[in-house]
This record gives structure tokens, sequence and C-alpha cells, in this order.
């Protein structure tokens, strides 16, 4: 499987809007997005840096609960 594409912050955090998640409050350079349905995930947002693989890989499987190829087609891959 080819590599995962490196996003920065703000780039999740426009995928989990798309998905229903809604800002809730921001703890320093870290967001906090709430879905209705009870989920939640925190997402850094230091400027210019990108997450790394492993972080970007938990918040796509048990944050927002997607699969790999899921996420890639939300992120225009």
């Amino acid at each position: 499987m080819a590599k995962l594409r490196l996003l920065t912050g703000n780039e999740v955090a426009r995928i989990v809007e798309k998905l229903g998640f809604v800002f809730h409050h921001q703890r320093g350079s870290h967001l906090v997005y709430k879905h209705s349905d009870g989920r939640v995930t925190t997402i850094p947002s230091h400027s210019g840096e990108k997450i790394g693989p492993g972080l970007l890989l938990k918040i796509i499987k048990k944050d927002l609960g997607l699969t790999r190829k899921e996420f890639e087609k939300l992120s225009g891959e």
C-alpha cells in the first residue's frame, strides 16, 4: 500500500468538518472537534508542520472511524 500523504493540522480540520465534526475549543495549538454522535478528535495545528503518519492514522481510524481509503477520497488523493 502506498504511503499516506502527510497533511497539516488545518488540512485535517477541513476534512473532519466535511464529516460533520464541529469545532469545540482550542487549547494552545490543539484544535478539539466534536461530532453529534459523541466522537471527539484533537488535531495538532502547529504552523507549517505536517502531522506524523502514526498520529494521522490514529485520528483516521480511532477518532473518525474511517478506513485509509475513505479518508484518502475525502482528502482528494
